[in-house]
């Protein structure tokens, strides 16, 4: 009898041992849906490496958000002295905004709700509640989630592991796999301070074409060209070949059209403006459907792709490719020039 008793204080002091100890997964859970629905906002600053290219890229974004629906990601390549982009989201709709290049993609979308985003908070919460069966770990600072994904191209990244702060629930690091559990996408979050007080004007179109939200001038020097390196797709689909390349000199600037021949074949059109008025404020509208190339957002619409990327415009078309295959395409348009 009385090995039964200290058998069953053994257990109850498990138990009561581990109700004071680490949380469960539904706990978690719980909490980070509790913290999102009570924030107001935050400001948050990360970097985001992809390694979906020859060789990794790596990114500077900063996150502004605001409750309900209002957004603002700058992102900046970090190894480049190129433009930087700004993806808003207002009571307008959403935009892709090239200030450098004074264009602007506008969207009727449900972004970023329609996706995963591995960059803001309400996203990777919503991915962990979405996964009823996302692994769970507990490790000495951090919670660790690991959850499928919904991107565009989910089967190239169909899983992300997500670090969230023990101390405070804020995230910390993001990793996006491929199918062998390579991590291509990777987000390490430097600061995140929540509840900051927003101007009003801090998400108008107005404020974030303009050159003071970036600190640096709009292309203003028309007398500095551009260098001009053609780029060529990495990526081959549909065993297509390039057939013809004809060049053209622009007013101010210079446009390459490359044709595309095989299985399913498709034409590409790259084009550089040497410089565009600093006097020019009205953006140029592109309707369309958002997508999300790694290195910056394109405009998908009518077997059409277009893009714009280190001070260089690219347009995709293709009555043969799919969705998909035009988004696989352009990611690989990044990489080094083909001499």
């Amino acid at each position: 009898m009385k090995k039964l008793a200290w058998l069953w204080i053994l257990a109850s002091l498990v138990l009561v041992l581990s109700a004071c100890g680490e949380k469960s997964k539904e706990d978690v859970v719980s909490a980070l849906e509790k913290k999102l629905e009570q924030m107001n906002g935050y400001k948050a600053k990360a970097t985001m490496t992809l390694k979906t290219g020859q060789e990794p890229q790596k990114y500077n974004i900063d996150v502004w958000h605001k409750k309900k629906d209002y957004y603002r990601v700058l992102l900046n390549n970090a190894q480049e002295k190129q433009e930087s982009q700004i993806i808003l989201r207002n009571e307008e709709g959403v935009f892709v905004l090239t200030p450098a290049l004074n264009k602007s993609f506008k969207f009727q979308s449900e972004w970023p709700r329609n996706s995963s985003q591995p960059y803001l908070y309400g996203s990777l919460v919503m991915d962990v509640k979405k996964d009823k069966e996302a692994k769970f770990t507990s490790e000495e600072d951090y919670y660790v989630f690991e959850t499928k994904t919904n991107y565009q191209n989910s089967k190239n990244l169909p899983t992300q592991e997500i670090y969230f702060s023990k101390k405070d629930l804020t995230p910390v690091m993001v990793k996006v796999m491929d199918q062998e559990r390579n991590p291509l996408v990777e987000v390490n979050f430097s600061s995140f301070e929540l509840n900051p007080q927003f101007s009003d004007d801090a998400f108008t179109t107005e404020k974030n074409m303009s050159s003071g939200v970036l600190g640096v001038p709009v292309m203003a020097q028309e007398d500095q060209p551009k260098p001009f390196t053609v780029l060529y797709p990495q990526s081959s689909i549909g065993n297509a070949e390039l057939e013809a390349k004809k060049e053209v000199d622009l007013a101010n600037g210079k446009r390459v059209i490359m044709t595309f021949k095989g299985d399913k074949s498709y034409t590409l059109i790259q084009e550089s403006l040497s410089a565009v008025p600093a006097s020019a404020t009205v953006p140029v509208e592109v309707s369309g459907e958002p997508v999300n190339l790694g290195y910056t957002m394109g405009a998908w619409s009518n077997s059409t792709l277009e893009w714009s990327h280190n001070g260089m415009n690219f347009y995709l078309a293709s009555d043969q490719l799919t969705k998909e295959e035009m988004i696989h395409i352009a990611q690989s348009v990044q990489g080094t020039a083909v001499k």
